[in-house]
């Protein structure tokens, strides 16, 4: 299968690194690196916004872990697709119109900047490269499995091509990217579906009897429970998901893409048809998986259950040592490889222009910046994150590090949307109770993450895996207080100018 896989993987691959070469040709200033010229259309952005989560997380963990434990794990396919309810209804059309490139823009806009942009741009940066590190793990994990390469030349790879992308072609790369990257994505698991499904004659109850009546599955698989049986834990699951991926920084900076509110509308709207359209057949892969090829057979392969996919588009395109077998798993592998250089190129994006725009031109040069010196900055500090990245993957490729996407989702629900949705919505909200929000949540979710089962196991201090539930309203708390005991400090002007902004357009860069 190697030497498939190698292929297809190469071919890809070339594609887009054509697509990149066209991109940065076409990059003349700033807007074209960090917004991709505030020309991508509603439904192309919506296309890559559903890209970025249809992510290896969905396309090859949501499967496994639904084989492995049942359709409790359908929970991430229905809360990343929920999440957007709140992007289109509370801030696709007024982070459009309130900022430039990213949502520091709106959180430091009633602010003293010199303040809040450091400490946002800090958020930023935590939470993309916590979310980017167990990615690119996971890639050189993947690779050593899929392509017969060592883990160490796998995040070499995918760290190389991630620095390529970002530091030449900037947004506008990333957007082809991951649109072509989801329309693979779409494709090939329609096929998958329509080739499993042919096993129970294109009938979901026949598929659900298979699995109830499988010996080493049972009623249970189709049942809630089975993985998360804690109900807290559940909702708490639920709630950091929904919120956390609402504010992650990668999927914000996307809507200062398109060139009008109403083309950021557009853009929640279409994510949620291609994310609606992908993660309602994603229980038939975990399902499918779990009856045809064998729990046994997919945890030999990969005890973490992240190949079930693969080994289900081998299955049912002909089996192993058939070329259609083949060919299919080395396909839906390749895509799945893809999947994550896309990813943590989007990550790396946001996390350069946090430091490039967000403090390096904003608060160091005051603003004061030539196009092409602010391009050359972000492309300087898109390398140097993009090192900084494979170093630090390279030292935890041996470790555990599942609990640094807990953290991400964690501080972004916990800090960046209500420091958004109060820098909109509420006058009283103050430079203070933004400082003592932000770094109180950060401080709440690694207390609670570094301290819950996720890490410390059953040494655990903080009882919840999952800590949203807790981490959030204790954040809004801290912040409200905060605000509150900071009263003075607000400026009730810059809060109505930037609500006729926000909700009019007028001013909109």
């Amino acid at each position: 299968m190697h030497y498939l896989s190698i292929i297809v993987f190469l071919v890809l691959i070339t594609g887009t690194l054509i697509i990149t070469a066209h991109a940065a040709h076409n990059i003349k200033n700033d807007k074209d690196f960090y917004a991709a010229g505030g020309s991508v259309p509603g439904w192309q952005n919506g296309l890559a916004i559903a890209g970025e989560f249809m992510a290896s997380a969905a396309f090859l963990g949501i499967s496994g872990l639904i084989a492995f434990h049942g359709l409790d794990g359908e929970i991430f396919s229905i809360c990343w697709f929920a999440s957007f309810f709140v992007v289109l209804i509370l801030v696709s059309e007024v982070i459009r119109n309130s900022g430039k490139y990213t949502v520091t823009d709106i959180v430091s806009y009633r602010m003293d900047p010199k303040k809040i942009r450091p400490a946002v741009a800090v958020t930023i940066f935590i939470i993309s490269l916590a979310y980017l590190i167990p990615q690119m793990v996971a890639a050189g994990a993947l690779s050593r499995i899929l392509f017969g390469i060592s883990d160490t030349l796998g995040i070499l790879i995918v760290g190389t091509l991630m620095i390529i992308y970002v530091s030449f072609g900037g947004m506008k790369a990333a957007t082809w990217i991951q649109s072509i990257k989801a329309v693979f994505l779409l494709t090939g698991g329609y096929i998958l579906a329509f080739l499993t499904m042919s096993h129970f004659d294109f009938s979901v109850p026949n598929l659900f009897a298979a699995v109830a009546e499988a010996p080493d599955l049972g009623k249970q698989w189709i049942e809630q429970g089975g993985w998360l049986s804690n109900p807290i834990e559940r909702y708490s699951l639920g709630i950091s998901l929904l919120f956390g991926t609402a504010a992650m920084p990668h999927v914000l900076m996307r809507l200062f893409t398109v060139k009008t509110k109403q083309e950021a509308q557009k853009s929640a709207l279409w994510t949620m048809l291609f994310m609606g359209m992908f993660h309602m057949v994603t229980f038939i892969f975990g399902l499918g998986a779990a009856v045809l090829v064998g729990r046994k057979a997919i945890a030999a392969m990969d005890p973490g259950g992240n190949l079930a996919t693969p080994m289900l588009a081998q299955y049912v395109a002909g089996g192993a040592g058939t070329f259609t077998g083949e060919l299919f798993m080395a396909f839906i592998v390749s895509v799945a490889f893809i999947t994550v250089i896309a990813t943590v190129s989007g990550l790396c994006i946001a996390a350069s222009t946090a430091f490039s725009y967000d403090f390096w031109f904003k608060v160091v040069k005051n603003g004061q910046q030539s196009h092409a010196s602010q391009v050359r900055t972000a492309r300087i500090a898109a390398i140097a994150i993009g090192v900084m990245a494979i170093g630090v993957s390279l030292l935890l490729k041996n470790v555990n590090v599942a609990y640094l996407s807990g953290l991400a989702f964690s501080i972004a629900a916990t800090v960046n949307l209500p420091a958004i949705i109060l820098a909109l919505y509420w006058k009283n909200f103050t430079t203070t109770g933004a400082l003592a929000g932000i770094l109180g949540g950060i401080a709440l979710s690694l207390f609670a993450v570094v301290g819950g089962p996720s890490f410390m196991g059953k040494d655990a201090i903080f009882p919840l895996s999952n800590p949203g539930i807790v981490t959030i309203p204790l954040d809004l708390l801290i912040t409200v207080v905060a605000s509150k005991l900071s009263a003075r400090e607000v400026e009730e002007d810059k809060y109505i100018e930037l609500s006729v902004r926000a909700h009019s357009g007028l001013g909109a860069e």
